[in-house]
Protein backbone atom coordinates (compact mmCIF):
# COMPACT_ATOMS: atom_id res chain seq x y z
CA UNK A 1 0.00 0.00 0.00
CA UNK A 2 1.36 3.37 -0.99
CA UNK A 3 1.97 5.76 1.88
CA UNK A 4 0.84 9.34 1.42
CA UNK A 5 1.53 12.29 3.66
CA UNK A 6 -0.25 15.58 3.68
CA UNK A 7 1.59 18.74 4.72
CA UNK A 8 -0.11 20.59 7.56
CA UNK A 9 -2.19 23.63 6.82
CA UNK A 10 -0.46 26.98 6.98
CA UNK A 11 2.23 28.72 4.97
CA UNK A 12 3.98 26.39 2.50
CA UNK A 13 7.29 25.02 3.73
CA UNK A 14 10.46 26.32 2.14
CA UNK A 15 12.89 23.90 0.51
CA UNK A 16 15.24 24.34 3.46
CA UNK A 17 12.50 23.48 5.94
CA UNK A 18 11.58 20.39 3.93
CA UNK A 19 15.22 19.27 3.83
CA UNK A 20 15.44 19.79 7.61
CA UNK A 21 12.38 17.58 8.09
CA UNK A 22 13.94 14.86 5.96
CA UNK A 23 17.24 14.99 7.87
CA UNK A 24 15.40 15.05 11.20
CA UNK A 25 13.79 11.75 10.23
CA UNK A 26 17.19 10.13 10.77
CA UNK A 27 17.29 11.15 14.46
CA UNK A 28 16.62 7.61 15.52
CA UNK A 29 18.46 4.52 16.67
CA UNK A 30 17.59 2.96 13.30
CA UNK A 31 20.53 3.87 11.01
CA UNK A 32 18.74 3.13 7.72
CA UNK A 33 15.38 4.34 6.48
CA UNK A 34 13.37 3.58 3.36
CA UNK A 35 11.54 6.24 1.39
CA UNK A 36 8.28 5.13 2.99
CA UNK A 37 9.75 5.51 6.48
CA UNK A 38 11.12 8.98 5.66
CA UNK A 39 7.66 10.00 4.43
CA UNK A 40 6.07 8.72 7.63
CA UNK A 41 8.57 10.45 9.89
CA UNK A 42 8.80 13.75 8.02
CA UNK A 43 5.14 14.20 7.13
CA UNK A 44 6.10 15.29 3.60
CA UNK A 45 4.43 14.12 0.41
CA UNK A 46 6.14 11.13 -1.13
CA UNK A 47 7.22 13.03 -4.27
CA UNK A 48 8.77 15.86 -2.22
CA UNK A 49 10.57 13.47 0.12
CA UNK A 50 11.94 11.46 -2.80
CA UNK A 51 13.21 14.56 -4.61
CA UNK A 52 14.90 15.94 -1.49
CA UNK A 53 16.47 12.57 -0.65
CA UNK A 54 18.03 12.45 -4.12
CA UNK A 55 19.42 15.97 -3.73
CA UNK A 56 20.87 15.17 -0.29
CA UNK A 57 22.54 12.07 -1.72
CA UNK A 58 24.13 14.21 -4.45
CA UNK A 59 25.48 16.57 -1.76
CA UNK A 60 26.92 13.57 0.22
CA UNK A 61 24.73 14.41 3.22
CA UNK A 62 23.00 11.07 2.74
CA UNK A 63 24.02 7.77 1.17
CA UNK A 64 21.80 5.29 -0.62
CA UNK A 65 22.15 1.53 -0.58
CA UNK A 66 19.42 -0.18 -2.57
CA UNK A 67 16.11 1.06 -1.16
CA UNK A 68 17.66 2.33 2.08
CA UNK A 69 19.07 5.74 2.98
CA UNK A 70 21.48 6.61 5.77
CA UNK A 71 23.52 9.62 6.91
CA UNK A 72 26.43 10.29 4.57
CA UNK A 73 30.04 11.30 5.06
CA UNK A 74 29.21 14.98 4.48
CA UNK A 75 26.92 15.00 7.51
CA UNK A 76 29.49 13.11 9.59
CA UNK A 77 32.14 15.69 8.68
CA UNK A 78 29.90 18.55 9.79
CA UNK A 79 29.06 16.77 13.03
CA UNK A 80 32.71 16.01 13.73
CA UNK A 81 33.67 19.61 13.06
CA UNK A 82 30.98 20.92 15.40
CA UNK A 83 31.99 18.44 18.12
CA UNK A 84 35.65 19.36 17.87
CA UNK A 85 34.94 23.09 17.83
CA UNK A 86 32.83 22.68 20.96
CA UNK A 87 35.56 20.68 22.66
CA UNK A 88 38.16 23.27 21.70
CA UNK A 89 36.00 26.13 22.96
CA UNK A 90 35.24 24.39 26.28
CA UNK A 91 38.92 23.65 26.89
CA UNK A 92 39.98 27.19 25.99
CA UNK A 93 37.28 29.23 27.72
CA UNK A 94 38.73 29.48 31.27
CA UNK A 95 42.18 30.31 29.86
CA UNK A 96 40.73 32.96 27.54
CA UNK A 97 38.96 34.62 30.47
CA UNK A 98 42.20 34.59 32.48
CA UNK A 99 44.08 36.14 29.56
CA UNK A 100 41.47 38.87 29.24
CA UNK A 101 41.67 39.61 32.97
CA UNK A 102 45.47 39.81 32.91
CA UNK A 103 45.76 41.98 29.80
CA UNK A 104 42.57 44.04 29.91
CA UNK A 105 42.14 43.61 26.15
CA UNK A 106 39.86 41.69 23.81
CA UNK A 107 40.70 37.98 23.43
CA UNK A 108 39.81 35.76 20.44
CA UNK A 109 39.88 32.04 19.72
CA UNK A 110 40.00 31.43 15.96
CA UNK A 111 40.35 28.62 13.43
CA UNK A 112 41.28 28.67 9.76
CA UNK A 113 38.64 27.87 7.14
CA UNK A 114 39.99 28.20 3.61
CA UNK A 115 41.34 31.71 3.17
CA UNK A 116 39.57 33.12 6.23
CA UNK A 117 39.68 32.86 10.00
CA UNK A 118 36.48 32.12 11.93
CA UNK A 119 36.00 33.46 15.46
CA UNK A 120 34.92 30.65 17.80
CA UNK A 121 35.04 32.87 20.91
CA UNK A 122 35.33 36.54 21.79
CA UNK A 123 36.06 37.63 25.38
CA UNK A 124 35.87 41.35 26.05
CA UNK A 125 33.86 44.23 27.40
CA UNK A 126 31.90 47.15 26.02
CA UNK A 127 35.08 49.22 25.67
CA UNK A 128 36.25 46.78 22.97
CA UNK A 129 33.53 47.82 20.53
CA UNK A 130 36.14 49.36 18.22
CA UNK A 131 37.39 45.88 17.22
CA UNK A 132 35.00 44.62 14.50
CA UNK A 133 34.69 40.95 15.45
CA UNK A 134 31.91 38.62 16.60
CA UNK A 135 31.51 34.93 17.39
CA UNK A 136 30.98 33.15 14.09
CA UNK A 137 32.34 36.11 12.14
CA UNK A 138 35.04 35.87 9.53
CA UNK A 139 38.04 37.92 8.44
CA UNK A 140 40.69 37.37 5.75
CA UNK A 141 43.52 35.32 7.22
CA UNK A 142 46.36 37.24 5.57
CA UNK A 143 45.74 40.55 7.36
CA UNK A 144 45.05 39.29 10.89
CA UNK A 145 47.50 38.19 13.55
CA UNK A 146 45.25 35.18 14.22
CA UNK A 147 45.42 34.08 10.59
CA UNK A 148 49.15 34.61 10.24
CA UNK A 149 49.80 32.62 13.44
CA UNK A 150 48.00 29.61 11.92
CA UNK A 151 49.38 29.98 8.39
CA UNK A 152 52.97 30.28 9.62
CA UNK A 153 52.69 26.74 11.00
CA UNK A 154 50.70 25.24 8.12
CA UNK A 155 51.51 23.41 4.90
CA UNK A 156 52.05 25.29 1.67
CA UNK A 157 48.80 23.66 0.52
CA UNK A 158 47.01 25.99 2.94
CA UNK A 159 49.24 29.05 2.52
CA UNK A 160 49.38 29.25 -1.27
CA UNK A 161 45.59 29.37 -1.81
CA UNK A 162 45.48 32.37 0.54
CA UNK A 163 48.10 34.14 -1.60
CA UNK A 164 46.42 33.17 -4.88
CA UNK A 165 43.11 34.48 -3.56
CA UNK A 166 44.70 37.90 -3.36
CA UNK A 167 46.39 40.01 -0.71
CA UNK A 168 44.15 43.03 -1.15
CA UNK A 169 45.02 46.19 0.79
CA UNK A 170 42.67 46.73 3.71
CA UNK A 171 44.73 49.59 5.14
CA UNK A 172 47.99 51.33 4.14
CA UNK A 173 49.80 48.78 6.36
CA UNK A 174 48.40 45.59 4.78
CA UNK A 175 51.07 43.25 3.40
CA UNK A 176 50.11 42.86 -0.26
CA UNK A 177 53.20 41.36 -1.95
CA UNK A 178 53.41 37.53 -1.92
CA UNK A 179 57.13 37.42 -1.17
CA UNK A 180 56.74 39.94 1.65
CA UNK A 181 53.89 37.86 3.07
CA UNK A 182 55.96 34.66 2.96
CA UNK A 183 58.76 36.56 4.71
CA UNK A 184 56.29 37.68 7.37
CA UNK A 185 55.26 34.07 8.00
CA UNK A 186 58.93 33.13 8.36
CA UNK A 187 59.32 35.83 11.03
CA UNK A 188 56.25 34.48 12.82
CA UNK A 189 57.89 31.05 12.95
CA UNK A 190 61.06 32.59 14.39
CA UNK A 191 59.21 34.58 17.07
CA UNK A 192 56.50 32.02 17.81
CA UNK A 193 53.83 34.75 17.68
CA UNK A 194 52.26 36.95 15.00
CA UNK A 195 51.61 40.68 15.14
CA UNK A 196 49.05 42.81 13.35
CA UNK A 197 49.86 46.52 13.28
CA UNK A 198 46.71 47.96 11.69
CA UNK A 199 46.90 45.54 8.76
CA UNK A 200 43.20 44.70 8.80
CA UNK A 201 41.64 47.77 10.40
CA UNK A 202 43.08 51.16 11.19
CA UNK A 203 43.58 51.68 14.90
CA UNK A 204 43.38 47.93 15.72
CA UNK A 205 46.52 46.11 16.91
CA UNK A 206 46.78 42.39 17.72
CA UNK A 207 49.19 39.68 18.79
CA UNK A 208 48.41 35.98 18.29
CA UNK A 209 49.94 32.61 19.15
CA UNK A 210 49.25 29.33 17.34
CA UNK A 211 47.59 26.45 19.14
CA UNK A 212 49.87 23.55 18.27
CA UNK A 213 52.22 20.86 19.47
CA UNK A 214 55.08 19.72 17.25
CA UNK A 215 52.94 19.75 14.13
CA UNK A 216 50.77 22.24 12.35
CA UNK A 217 48.53 24.75 14.07
CA UNK A 218 44.88 23.84 14.62
CA UNK A 219 43.78 27.27 15.89
CA UNK A 220 45.13 30.50 17.35
CA UNK A 221 44.57 32.73 20.36
CA UNK A 222 44.90 36.48 19.99
CA UNK A 223 44.69 39.68 22.01
CA UNK A 224 43.48 42.80 20.21
CA UNK A 225 42.76 46.39 21.10
CA UNK A 226 42.55 49.95 19.92
CA UNK A 227 45.83 51.71 20.49
CA UNK A 228 47.41 48.59 22.00
CA UNK A 229 50.54 48.78 19.84
CA UNK A 230 52.76 49.87 22.73
CA UNK A 231 51.78 46.76 24.73
CA UNK A 232 51.98 44.00 22.13
CA UNK A 233 55.56 42.97 22.91
CA UNK A 234 54.76 42.87 26.62
CA UNK A 235 51.54 40.90 26.06
CA UNK A 236 53.05 38.35 23.64
CA UNK A 237 54.47 35.94 26.30
CA UNK A 238 51.07 35.81 28.04
CA UNK A 239 49.34 34.95 24.76
CA UNK A 240 51.88 32.23 24.02
CA UNK A 241 51.49 30.84 27.54
CA UNK A 242 47.71 30.79 27.14
CA UNK A 243 48.01 28.79 23.91
CA UNK A 244 50.23 26.24 25.65
CA UNK A 245 47.77 25.92 28.53
CA UNK A 246 44.85 25.32 26.18
CA UNK A 247 46.83 22.69 24.27
CA UNK A 248 47.66 20.86 27.48
CA UNK A 249 44.04 21.07 28.61
CA UNK A 250 42.97 19.37 25.38
CA UNK A 251 45.72 16.82 24.79
CA UNK A 252 47.83 16.59 27.96
CA UNK A 253 51.62 16.80 28.03
CA UNK A 254 51.90 14.19 25.28
CA UNK A 255 55.12 12.71 23.95
CA UNK A 256 57.77 13.99 21.60
CA UNK A 257 57.34 12.74 18.08
CA UNK A 258 60.30 11.00 16.50
CA UNK A 259 60.08 12.81 13.21
CA UNK A 260 59.03 16.41 12.61
CA UNK A 261 57.13 17.51 9.55
CA UNK A 262 59.72 19.23 7.35
CA UNK A 263 57.34 21.97 6.24
CA UNK A 264 56.55 22.91 9.85
CA UNK A 265 59.47 24.39 11.81
CA UNK A 266 59.39 23.84 15.61
CA UNK A 267 58.05 26.53 17.90
CA UNK A 268 61.16 28.29 19.24
CA UNK A 269 60.14 28.01 22.89
CA UNK A 270 60.61 25.11 25.28
CA UNK A 271 57.92 23.30 27.19
CA UNK A 272 55.26 22.97 24.48
CA UNK A 273 53.46 19.58 24.39
CA UNK A 274 54.57 17.58 21.40
CA UNK A 275 51.81 15.35 19.91
CA UNK A 276 51.71 15.94 16.17
CA UNK A 277 48.53 17.51 14.84
CA UNK A 278 47.47 18.44 11.33
CA UNK A 279 45.51 21.57 10.58
CA UNK A 280 42.10 21.00 12.10
CA UNK A 281 40.07 21.56 8.97
CA UNK A 282 42.10 18.99 6.98
CA UNK A 283 42.08 16.62 9.93
CA UNK A 284 38.30 16.67 10.14
CA UNK A 285 37.86 16.52 6.38
CA UNK A 286 39.45 13.06 6.38
CA UNK A 287 37.24 12.04 9.30
CA UNK A 288 40.16 11.12 11.57
CA UNK A 289 38.31 12.71 14.45
CA UNK A 290 35.52 10.18 14.02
Amino acid sequence: MTTHAVESEGPPLSLLEKAAKVLSAFQTAQPRLTLTEVVQRSGLPRSSAHRILDQLVQQRWLEREGRDYRLGIGMLELGAMAAHHNRLRRAALPHLHALHESTGHLVHLTVLDGTEVVYLERIGGSHDHGVPSRVGGRQPAYCTAAGKAILAFSDATLVEPVIRHGLRPRTPRTITRPESFRGELARVRERGVAFDYEEGFQGVFCVAAPLRGAGRAIASISVCGNGAHRELERIAPAVLGCARSVWQAMFGPGRRTRKRTESTPPLPTAGVPQPAMDNMMSWLRFSEWM
